[in-house]
């Protein structure tokens, strides 16, 4: 299998501005902030890394740290927009900022994979605050959004207001992704893609714990069984794991041998505006009819 990097280009609202010796600055609208990235092995193009705030992680394994601000950053957020989609950026206690740019090159490519197509019935799964959904709602998708946590499900309502897509067919629902994808086999339910973005841990809103490694296979398959020769994707990213984007690519092909189409699989990588390095940030697997 070849491996194909994805590659996120800067847009208005977005950009990596420079990168090196183990840390990232990014423009997020009119703010700029500087984040760890232990894969910026290399030096940075300048030393003129003048910032609004800086997140230094914590001594612990956890992924662990805070927020220092050197100018005053809205606390509530504030709005960014991509392409038709409007929503809301905020520094988290988790070092980002309540979204994912790297998957820039990701929501163009779903929305071709059902250009032409009717009503396309998409499934966001562990969907966080909607922007892959609003994405994908933009351009005519019917969607389905489930995460485990009701203030990102709430967030991501809020980012549909914010954009006008609040009147748009996109189902919101607190849930556990893995138990609602086995529900939904149960009823009989068929997709014409998903997008798959699960944590290497997490737990539910019932308390249901969920470990990349043991239980992605398992997701995969139930996945794969929403999917028929009609459908047209599947997306898979993996972030912050010691796994190989050749290891989730033999994963889907072996799921989807019965199925036409084919499966690829590589990296997400941000392209840096100073030099045009190429930042790597996940793996993804993916197959597409």
């Amino acid at each position: 299998m070849d491996l194909q990097t994805l590659i996120g280009e800067p847009w208005p609202d977005y950009g990596l501005i420079d990168s090196g010796n183990g840390r990232k600055l990014e423009r997020y609208g009119s703010y700029r902030f500087i984040r760890p990235e232990p894969q910026a092995m290399w030096a940075p193009a300048t030393t003129d890394w003048a910032s609004d705030g800086e997140f230094i992680p914590g001594s612990d394994d956890e992924g662990g740290g805070r927020w220092y601000y050197d100018k005053p950053v809205p606390k509530d957020g504030w709005p960014l927009a991509w392409n038709e989609v409007t929503f809301k950026a905020s520094c988290t206690p988790f070092r980002h900022l309540g979204f994912f740019p790297d998957m820039a090159p990701v929501w163009e490519w779903m929305r071709r994979q059902v250009a032409g197509k009717a009503e396309p019935q998409v499934m966001n799964l562990f969907g966080y605050t909607g922007v892959g959904t609003l994405a994908m709602a933009a351009s005519g998708a019917q969607m389905v959004h489930v995460d485990a946590s009701k203030k990102s499900v709430s967030a991501g309502r809020a980012n549909a207001e914010l954009s006008g897509l609040a009147d748009r067919p996109i189902r919101w629902i607190v849930d556990d992704a893995a138990k609602f994808a086995a529900r939904e086999v149960r009823r009989g339910r068929r997709y014409d893609g998903i997008l798959l973005d699960p944590p290497k841990y997490g737990r539910g809103p019932d308390g249901e714990v969920w470990r990349l490694e043991e239980d992605l296979p398992g997701l995969i398959g139930n996945c794969r069984a929403l999917l028929n020769a009609d459908s047209n994707f599947l997306f898979l990213t993996v972030y912050a794991v010691r796994m190989s984007a050749l290891a989730i690519g033999e994963l889907l092909a072996q799921a989807f041998a019965d199925l036409p189409g084919k499966v690829e699989a590589g990296e997400l990588a941000v392209r840096e505006e100073a030099r045009g390095l190429l930042l790597p940030t996940a793996i993804w697997a993916r197959w597409s009819r």
